[in-house]
């Protein structure tokens, strides 16, 4: 983890589910309400995706708890929040998704430099058979990691 950086919330079930092609780190567009409770890590986000729309991306399906503390100026937890990229990733971004099938999926959101981030994933579906290759494969990479360890002792 690189100084000044705090993971606040890492999806976990996107890499099983998919398979990540591209990554791009961007900024989110949020309201002050909505810092508080990214600071307290009080979001949700286990269907949320991206999407291009006007040459600007958007995130949905984001849930931001509402802060108890913030009375009548309380954020609607459910609105979609604008993705800050530059204008040629959001091209290039644009036109794999058009074009290839790929889908835009969060795969995690942190703080850095006091500025909430996102990891965004350029993702296509995995099969049932390719998710249990990888379950396999991970089996043996485990058990060869214990045989080596019980070889050294």
């Amino acid at each position: 983890m690189s100084e000044g950086m705090k993971i606040i919330a890492v999806n976990r079930k996107a890499r099983h589910d998919y398979t990540v092609d591209d990554h791009y780190e961007c900024g989110i567009e949020l309201l002050g309400t909505e810092v508080k409770s990214f600071r307290e890590g009080k979001i949700s986000f286990p269907d949320a995706w991206a999407e291009v729309i006007g040459g600007e991306v958007w995130l949905r399906s984001l849930k931001i708890a509402e802060n108890p503390f913030s009375s009548i100026f309380n954020h609607d937890p459910d609105r979609k929040k604008r993705l800050l990229l530059h204008r040629d990733e959001i091209k290039r971004i644009h036109r794999k998704v058009d074009e290839k099938g790929y889908t835009l999926i969060p795969l995690s959101f942190y703080f850095k430099k006091n500025r909430v981030k996102v990891e965004l994933g350029l993702c296509k579906g995995k099969k049932v058979y390719d998710k249990r290759e990888d379950i396999r494969e991970r089996d043996v990479k485990r058990d060869m990691a214990r045989e080596f360890r019980h070889g050294l002792h």
